[in-house]
């Protein structure tokens, strides 16, 4: 406890300014128009009306229920809810940076790199947005998923399954993390582990789906079928959509990030008609395929198939990447899990460095998101957006699957240089 003392204050500080920062009220936002509804029929005590009323994330309205009936045991209204149904997305970020400050402390890194570590868990931007919009839960979804692989990785199938059931029904996709998890697990505790995940993830979704919530049902059919009209820049499609030939509003000339899919701008793109119903099949397909590109090639090395819990990691990373470029709708919190697996991926490693990829990621998202809408067009946010995502995720499939000819390469050249160190230090 002494030694975490103060880690746990700044990261609590930090949490508090966060949520004054991005939980000053909830008006326009996905919260008022989709979650409040369902909360406010729970605190007014009508269970089953909030089942109901629950939203295509439902699942995570359940898990943070009881923290929506907290105010009244001190009289606070509907401000004072949708702050503490925040609460525990929040703690989940500070219990997230603390672990990973002291799991560093043991490995004597430097201050510097405790503190960024720390700064992206609790004081994110992207989380911030996430905040701002109404979507505290997807700060808890990342941390759930990266717990899961991580317990997985100490040989823990029930508990990671435990919380990869809460990832799931917190947030369908949560779903992209089962490949990293059982990877991590040997073959005779992957089953346990698949039966741990889905008798949580049932136990959070079976009241929504006995009551037949309209919101719950009509999202879980809409994960894998129709996707929606909106249609972002920061995808990897948007180059293929139609232009817009809508004329734009007198004396608008720029887009602004919120509402941007809605703009009438006369540069802005619609979706092509073969898009709709391909891209969530598709981002299923591309996380399953990675996993099991990763599972062949360690079986064919080790005859195991059983990755490391870093190798987990970077896989997560990556697939959560991948899922933004592929999503048509794509949003700036949606990198959150990406960012988040990506620091842990990189904090692993034998480096003393500070956690520069992540830091350099999480800059690169707010431009493109927050600033760049506010002074560009549409074509040159999309086009901004991919010269720096699909570079970093082809680095880091190329640091994942280590294609055999290049590793080779690699330790021969290393081999070759080697006799030749102590002839050049001399002629120095």
């Amino acid at each position: 406890m002494r030694e975490n003392a103060l880690c746990v204050a700044i990261a609590g500080v930090a949490s508090a300014t966060m949520a004054w920062l991005g939980l000053y009220g909830f008006v326009w936002s996905d919260y008022d128009e989709e979650a409040r509804p369902a909360f406010d029929a729970l605190v007014h005590g009508h269970v089953v009306e909030f089942l109901r009323l629950a939203p295509a994330y439902g699942g995570s309205l359940v898990e943070r229920a009881p923290f929506a009936l907290m105010p009244s045991l001190w009289g606070g209204g509907e401000l004072a809810v949708y702050r503490m149904v925040a609460l525990p997305c929040l703690l989940s970020a500070v219990a997230l940076g603390v672990w990973l400050v002291a799991r560093m402390r043991t490995q004597a890194r430097s201050q510097l790199a405790c503190a960024v570590t720390l700064g992206l868990c609790v004081a994110n931007p992207i989380s911030l947005n996430a905040l701002e919009i109404g979507h505290p839960e997807e700060i808890l979804g990342a941390c759930l998923c990266i717990g899961a692989v991580m317990l997985a990785g100490r040989g823990r199938p029930l508990s990671a399954g435990l919380l990869l059931g809460l990832a799931i029904a917190n947030k369908e996709w949560a779903l992209l993390a089962l490949g990293p998890v059982l990877l991590v697990l040997p073959a005779r505790r992957r089953l346990p582990c698949l039966a741990s995940t889905g008798a949580f993830t049932a136990i959070v979704l079976a009241p929504l789906t006995l009551v037949g919530s309209s919101g719950f049902v009509a999202g879980t059919r809409a994960l894998a079928s129709a996707t929606s009209e909106l249609f972002q820049p920061w995808q990897l499609w948007w180059f293929f959509g139609a232009s817009n030939h809508v004329p734009a509003p007198t004396g608008a000339t720029r887009v602004t990030p919120i509402g941007a899919a809605l703009s009438t701008h006369p540069q802005w793109r619609l979706a092509p008609a073969w898009l709709s119903g391909v891209t969530h099949p598709l981002i299923l397909a591309v996380g399953l395929g990675l996993a099991g590109a990763l599972w062949l090639g360690r079986r064919r090395g080790t005859g195991t198939g059983i990755v490391a819990e870093r190798e987990a990691v970077l896989l997560l990373a990556l697939v959560m990447l991948l899922r933004c470029l592929l999503d048509d709708w794509d949003v700036m919190y949606y990198l959150l899990p990406f960012v988040f697996a990506l620091l842990v991926w990189e904090i692993g490693g034998a480096t003393k460095r500070p956690p520069v990829l992540a830091l350099s990621s999480t800059v690169l998202a707010w431009l493109s998101f927050q600033w760049l809408p506010g002074h560009a067009s549409p074509d040159i946010q999309a086009a901004f957006f991919l010269a720096w995502s699909l570079p970093l995720a082809a680095l880091l499939a190329l640091a994942l699957y280590k294609p055999r000819a290049l590793v080779e390469r690699y330790e021969l050249l290393g081999q070759a240089r080697e006799p030749l160190a102590p002839a050049l230090a001399h002629q120095r």
